[in-house]
């Protein structure tokens, strides 16, 4: 039997995980860049006042490179898959062999 598949199915799932911590560390980083380069409000005294942010600088290609980094991760789980597919693990078992003679009716 041929070995390939199942090495490739490792190296495949090792890669899919590897997408999700990424993704979401990335997703993560961008949350965090996001709340601290908010825009400071201009007559804030924090010890009188309660100071919130007026707004979030505009990220949207940003933004758009978190949704591509989870869209790859679907890509290698889909991938993942397919190679699943193809190693002894998705295989059915081959029947058992028939010996003439042995069967129910045989003495």
């Amino acid at each position: 039997p041929l070995l390939l598949p199942l090495p490739d199915f490792l190296a495949t799932l090792a890669f899919s995980f590897l997408w999700l911590v990424s993704s979401s560390a990335w997703a993560k980083a961008l949350t965090d860049i996001k709340v601290s380069t908010t825009a400071p409000l201009p007559d804030c005294h924090p010890p009188a006042t309660a100071c919130f942010s007026a707004g979030v600088t505009p990220m949207g290609s940003l933004n758009v490179s978190v949704v591509f980094g989870f869209l790859n991760l679907v890509l290698w789980v889909g991938s993942s898959w397919f190679v699943y597919k193809e190693t002894n693990f998705h295989r059915p078992a081959p029947p058992p062999s028939a010996t003439p003679g042995a069967g129910p009716g045989a003495m």
